[in-house]
């Protein structure tokens, strides 16, 4: 049985909206496979190194999105 523990992850990008249940070695994969994202927990945008020390049991939510680009035409 694994008892490693898992978090909720919500991964957006151009394909669409994907929501899995990893755990954190499997979750900071997905964010090195995202190069650039944007991460957020607890409706806090981190660094991939803060997801890196946390307390797993803690973490909560993580949400992985595309950077938002803006500017004035």
């Amino acid at each position: 049985m694994d008892s490693e523990i898992r978090t909720l992850v919500h991964i957006a990008d151009l394909s669409g909206h994907t929501e899995m249940e990893l755990t954190k070695a499997e979750t900071l994969d997905v964010i090195n496979q995202n190069d650039g994202a944007w991460v957020f927990t607890g409706n806090r945008l981190v660094q991939p190194s803060e997801l890196e020390a946390a307390d797993w049991a803690e973490v909560g939510t993580v949400r992985v999105m595309p950077p938002m680009v803006g500017g004035l035409n």
